[in-house]
């Protein structure tokens, strides 16, 4: 049996609190732990784990709102469904179907990528102008 984790330890382990675990189940980014008898702790696995910290990463790296954060999950378990299929088939037929269905989940998890990449390089590009108009200011006071 594969080893469990109480909220409170997996809150503590990856720097969130319980409640923004709990959060994330209601939204159903995060299923571990829901099915409890009343009273009962949520137990997490290894693997709920590792699937909340890739959550919390891609919210915090791509600065994602917890709706683009739901829709990123929800195609990437999409495709997961996919992979299960592509492992089962054999015929060409139905591995150009899976394919067909896995391309616009890549397409979404892409666009909401690409979207907060063009954020950033337009933040990058105004604080490189701002900082070229601060040092060309110092520069023109040093000359006086």
């Amino acid at each position: 049996m594969s080893e469990t984790f109480r909220i409170g330890e997996v809150a503590e382990r990856l720097g969130v609190t319980p409640r923004t675990i709990r959060y994330y189940q209601e939204l159903g980014l995060l299923h571990a732990g829901s099915e409890r008898a009343k009273g009962a702790h949520r137990l997490f696995t290894e693997a709920d784990v590792a699937r909340l910290a890739d959550l919390i990463r891609l919210r915090d790296l791509l600065g994602l709102s917890l709706e683009e954060l739901t829709a990123l999950a929800e195609a990437e378990e999409a495709r997961a469904e996919l992979r299960g299929q592509w492992a089962e088939s054999r015929d060409d037929a139905s591995r150009a179907a899976i394919l067909e269905q896995a391309i616009p989940h890549v397409r979404r998890q892409l666009e909401l990528v690409d979207a907060r990449q063009q954020t950033i390089a337009e933040v990058r590009a105004d604080l490189k102008t701002r900082l070229r108009e601060l040092e060309q200011s110092l520069a023109k006071l040093r000359r006086q």
